[in-house]
């Protein structure tokens, strides 16, 4: 059984780990100023942020469209099986769904599409998850499985500076962005059904992360070892000394560092950071 896995560039897989677990990537784009660019492949995320910083207009982003999906599924159908497709979460992109559309129009191959319910690195530790299997010759429907019983202990927590990013994208319901304009806090956000919602309201950045940590030490407390990830949105070097202190305090964890890329930084805006983690 050839299973080949697909995912999208918002999970920031880097190149090498796309080629060492040999995972396909689809890529969504950002629209700066009418100007269309692939991310992963046009534009880099600090090339993003340096573009966006000063730009008169709001990016938009734009999710892959079925023809491409099928066009890479066909191709796939040529040397392998099945497709197992995993996708940034359907509450906040409709990518998911045009995989699910793409799957039910090629012809001689199973596509399995999974919503990941998540977006960016988190999205990353299923598809490596998938792909490990699939490299033993595990089937699409074995994978999904697998990928279903994880999702009970993925935990994420994403700290932004400005909600407005979300607001003006549709991400987060105006509500809620005026309460954090008013109060002058640092939002912890999480993901639920499928959604990013309000997880507490926190008046200082230290005082959030160290919030987050907080909920990582019960992760820890209930899963024992785990892999986690902290994201930055160009803000490399904090990110960097806040994994390195995680660290030392948690041996039992596996700490990747990664980054919010144009399409989820557009969202976000720059100065987000972010940590999650599944079960080892």
């Amino acid at each position: 059984m050839k299973t080949a896995i697909v995912t999208d560039s918002t999970a920031y897989l880097t190149l090498e780990e796309r080629n060492s677990y040999n995972v396909h990537m689809i890529p969504l784009s950002v629209n700066i100023e009418g100007t269309f660019y692939d991310e992963e492949i046009d534009i880099t995320a600090s090339e993003f942020y340096d573009r966006v910083r000063g730009a008169a207009e709001f990016p938009k982003t734009t999710q892959p469209s079925v023809g491409k999906f099928v066009e890479l599924y066909e191709t796939l159908g040529k040397d392998y099986d099945e497709i197992v497709t995993i996708h940034l979460s359907s509450g906040i992109s409709g990518t998911f769904q045009g995989a699910v559309q793409a799957g039910a129009m090629v012809e001689g191959i199973n596509v399995h599409a999974f919503d990941s319910e998540v977006a960016a690195y988190l999205q990353g530790f299923y598809v490596k998850e998938a792909a490990k299997l699939a490299s033993k010759g595990a089937s699409g429907e074995q994978i999904m499985t697998h990928l279903n019983d994880l999702k009970d202990t993925m935990d994420d927590y994403i700290i932004v500076d400005d909600l407005q990013h979300l607001q003006r994208g549709g991400r987060l319901s105006a509500a809620a962005a005026l309460i954090g304009g008013l109060l002058q806090v640092k939002p912890i956000l999480t993901f639920q059904n499928k959604v990013i919602v309000p997880f507490e309201k926190i008046r200082t950045r230290k005082k959030a992360l160290r919030r987050v940590e907080e909920q990582l030490a019960s992760a820890v407390e209930k899963h024992g070892a785990l892999q986690a990830t902290v994201i930055h949105a160009n803000c490399e070097k904090e990110a960097r000394e806040w994994m390195k202190s995680l660290e030392a305090a948690y041996p039992t964890v596996d700490f990747t560092l990664s980054y919010f890329g144009p399409v989820i930084g557009t969202h976000l805006g720059e100065g987000a950071m972010a940590m999650g983690w599944i079960k080892k």
